[in-house]
């Protein structure tokens, strides 16, 4: 995500000339903005977000009259998402806060671009003197914000609803990309979900085209039920992940798998298979599957062997 962020913005400065880069350096509580989240406005385009929001409006706003002034140095702007703050009110009421840093790039900055997107196992650090990827600097800086580049830890959650969310918001503290995919138009829980990178509606038909392979790709089915837990699962078996797991009792995991090897699937392939998903912990709520499935996440990703 990184590396095709900063893709996107040598694209745009090669096209335009200046814009603004927005990048949030900290985070505290229930923030819709987090750490590395980051954005680019020019005079004609923009994308990426900051968390979204009236707070994201007014900051995209203020980017683009920034746009028709004199180069500026770097600056951070705090913003508290409560409406009785006394300063820095962001116009939101989910509580938490987030800084946001400024950066005023031209063409000139297109070199330590080119150094991000060619390079796969580096940071970009970013300070009050600007952004860099030396990692061994030699001054002390007002704020930093250090940001890996190494490939990312991605998460498909194959579900929007309310388990798909309190998922989300738990992987959220945790080093995952999150990825939201759902078949249902306007779900609530999809609209509400604030914590996904990124959100699509598609058809499940169609999901071994959404969902790339690799050993940094972790799969959670959590679907509406058993018919479209059956259409993913049999378009995903064939494919290599870190980690694919399936939500479901055991009645029904056994009914699925009976089908399953009936149809040419094979016991090899249904054993790389999580389910019943996550660790064992007797969760009956939402917020409780949420953290015996991403516990069980940070088993796999943390297993050396």
């Amino acid at each position: 995500m990184v590396l095709d962020f900063y893709k996107s913005v040598r694209e745009l400065l090669q096209q335009e000339q200046r814009l603004i880069l927005m990048v949030v350096i900290a985070n505290e509580g229930s923030s819709p903005g987090r750490k590395g989240f980051k954005m680019a406005v020019s005079k004609k385009r923009m994308f990426g977000t900051i968390g979204g929001g009236i707070m994201e409006h007014k900051l995209v706003e203020y980017a683009q009259n920034l746009l028709t002034k004199a180069a500026f140095r770097p600056f951070i702007k705090h913003q508290i998402h409560d409406k009785s703050a006394p300063i820095d009110q962001s116009g939101m009421i989910c509580s938490g806060q987030q800084t946001i840093a400024f950066y005023d790039l031209n063409t000139e900055h297109i070199p330590i671009i080119d150094s991000i997107v060619s390079k796969k196992n580096h940071h970009i650090r970013y300070t009050e003197k600007g952004f860099n990827t030396d990692l061994h600097p030699t001054a002390q800086h007002e704020w930093e914000f250090v940001e890996s580049v190494a490939l990312p830890n991605r998460v498909y959650i194959v579900g929007g609803g309310h388990v798909g969310l309190a998922l989300s918001e738990v992987l959220s503290r945790l080093d995952f990309e999150i990825y939201m995919l759902d078949h249902r138009e306007n779900l609530n829980t999809m609209e509400a979900n604030t914590f996904a990178h990124f959100r699509k509606t598609i058809e499940f038909e169609h999901i071994d085209h959404e969902i790339p392979e690799g050993n940094n790709i972790y799969v959670v089915i959590m679907s509406f039920g058993y018919r479209t837990d059956e259409i993913i699962i049999r378009r995903l078996l064939h494919r290599r992940f870190k980690y694919i797991g399936m939500m479901g009792s055991k009645e029904k995991i056994a009914t699925l798998y009976t089908h399953l090897l009936a149809d040419g699937f094979t016991q090899e392939q249904l054993d790389k298979v999580y389910s019943p998903i996550g660790i064992d912990i007797k969760s009956e709520s939402a917020q409780e599957i949420a953290i015996s499935v991403a516990a069980q996440l940070i088993s796999v990703k943390n297993k050396t062997s």
